[in-house]
C-alpha cells in the first residue's frame, strides 16, 4: 500500500512539526561540533591518530547508547525517549568545550556521542510512527531538517568562534537547541511501546512458531542487509563531517573560514535534496530514487578526491550531499515497513549499523589518512556506495506500509 496522504490530511501537522524540530536540534548540535574540531585538536595538541581516538570515543558512546535506547523504546515508546535524550543532549557540547585535559575531553565526547546518538535513534523511530499515523512519506524531510541544522551549526560555528571564542559559541548552541526542544516537547506523537504491539497476531507461542519460518528468516536477513546499505551510505558522511575541514586546510591550503564550508556545503546540498526527497520518491519510487542518488554520490566523492583546489573539493562535497541525501531516509523507511517484524526492532538494527559508519568509521579513516592522505580516502569511498547500489532492490519496502 502506498504512503499517499488522504485528501483531508494537512501537510504540516503538530506531530510532524515536533519530530522535525527534534531532527533540527540534533543536526544543529552535530554541525556545531564540526567547526570546533580544528580548535579542539590544537587546544589539546592532538595529531591525526590521537584525534581519531577522540572521535572513536564519540562513536563508542553513541553505539552504546543506541542499544540502551532501543530497549527503552520497546518499554515506554519513542516519544518519552526522545524527550529524555533531547534534554541530556542540549548542554553536551558545553561539556566538551569546558574539558581541560585529554582524558576529561574523551569522557565528554563519549557523553556527547551517547546523548546525540540515543536521541537520533529515538527521533527516527518517532518519525516512522508519524509516517504511519499520517499515511504520508515524511522521513526524507525530517532528515532534511537534520541537515539544515547541520548547515546552521557549521556556518554559525565558524563565525562565532572566530569572533567571540569557543565558550560563547557553546553557550549560544545550548540556548538555540533548548528553544527548539521546548517548542517540540508538547507536540510529539505519543506512540505506544512497540513491545505492546503484537507484530504478527495471535499468541506468543504462535509468534515463536512463526518466527522460525523461512519467510521470517528471510525478513531478518533483509533487515541486516538494509543495515549494510545504511552503513555504507553513512560512512562517507562521517568522513566529510570529521575530516573534511582538515582535508581542505592541510592538503588543499584552505583558510580556516573556507575549510568550515566542507561540511557546510555538504549539509546544505543534502538538506535541499532531502526536502524534495519525499516528492521525488512518490513520483519515481524508492528503488529508482536510491539508484540515481547512489550515482550522484559516487561522482561527488570522486570530484572531491581529485580536487586541486578547496573550491573544487567543496563542489565535490556538495554533489556528494545531493547523492547521499535520500539514501539513508529511504533505507530507514524500508526497515520500518518490513512485514513480519516489529518496527522498533528493525529500526534499532538498521540505525545501529548505519550510525557505525558515521561514528566509528571516521576514527579508522584518521589512522589510514595519517599514512595515505585524505585525497585517497575520498577516492576509495565510492566502492562502498557501489555495494549499497547492488542491494538497492531491498529499498522497495519504503513504498509500502505493513499489511
Amino acid at each position: 500500500m502506498s504512503l499517499s496522504p488522504t485528501a483531508a490530511a494537512p501537510i504540516v501537522t503538530r506531530n510532524r512539526l515536533a519530530v522535525s524540530l527534534m531532527f533540527l536540534a540534533n543536526g544543529f548540535l552535530v554541525g556545531s561540533w564540526a567547526p570546533k574540531i580544528p580548535e579542539f585538536a590544537a587546544r589539546l595538541s592532538l595529531d591525526e591518530s590521537e584525534l581519531g581516538l577522540m572521535i572513536l570515543a564519540f562513536g563508542v558512546g553513541s553505539l552504546c547508547a543506541m542499544a540502551l535506547v532501543g530497549a527503552a523504546i520497546s518499554r515506554v515508546g519513542s516519544s518519552r525517549v526522545v524527550r529524555l535524550t533531547a534534554v541530556l543532549a542540549v548542554p553536551s557540547l558545553l561539556l566538551v568545550t569546558l574539558a581541560p585535559a585529554i582524558w576529561s575531553a574523551a569522557v565528554a565526547l563519549f557523553i556527547l556521542g551517547g546523548v546525540v546518538g540515543g536521541m537520533d535513534v529515538a527521533m527516527n523511530a518517532n518519525a516512522v510512527e508519524v509516517e504511519k499515523h499520517e499515511r504520508r512519506a515524511i522521513m526524507s524531510s525530517c532528515h532534511g531538517f537534520w541537515s539544515l541544522g547541520g548547515v546552521f551549526g557549521a556556518a554559525l560555528g565558524g563565525v562565532i568562534i572566530a569572533g567571540y571564542g569557543t565558550f560563547v559559541h557553546a553557550l549560544a548552541v545550548t540556548a538555540l537547541a533548548m528553544m527548539a526542544v521546548a517548542i517540540a516537547w508538547p507536540r510529539l506523537l505519543a506512540d505506544p511501546p512497540p513491545a505492546h504491539q503484537r507484530p504478527l497476531g495471535g499468541s506468543q507461542s504462535a509468534d515463536r512458531s512463526q518466527a522460525s519460518r523461512p519467510g521470517l528468516m528471510s525478513v531478518g536477513a533483509t533487515v541486516w542487509l538494509t543495515g549494510v546499505i545504511c552503513l555504507f551510505a553513512m560512512t562517507p558522511e562521517g568522513a566529510i563531517l570529521d575530516w573534511g575541514a582538515l582535508y581542505l586546510r592541510q592538503e588543499l591550503g584552505a583558510s580556516p573560514a573556507l575549510s568550515g564550508l566542507a561540511f557546510g556545503a555538504f549539509s546544505a546540498a543534502m538538506a535541499l535534496m532531502r526536502f524534495l526527497g519525499d516528492i521525488v520518491r512518490d513520483r519515481f519510487g524508492a528503488v529508482n530514487t536510491f539508484r540515481v542518488s547512489s550515482v550522484l554520490a559516487i561522482i561527488g566523492l570522486g570530484v572531491a578526491g581529485l580536487a586541486s583546489s578547496p573550491e573544487a573539493a567543496i563542489a565535490g562535497f556538495a554533489l556528494t550531499g545531493l547523492g547521499l541525501a535520500n539514501m539513508v531516509p529511504i533505507a530507514f523507511s524500508a526497515a520500518g515497513n518490513l512485514p513480519g517484524l516489529p518496527q522498533g526492532l528493525a529500526i534499532s538494527v538498521v540505525t545501529f549499523m548505519g550510525y557505525s559508519g558515521i561514528l566509528v568509521a571516521p576514527s579508522v579513516i584518521g589512522f589510514i589518512a595519517e599514512h595515505t592522505g585524505f585525497a585517497l580516502i575520498y577516492l576509495s569511498l565510492p566502492v562502498l556506495i557501489v555495494v549499497a547500489l547492488v542491494f538497492s532492490r531491498l529499498t522497495r519496502h519504503a513504498d509500502m506500509t505493513p499489511g
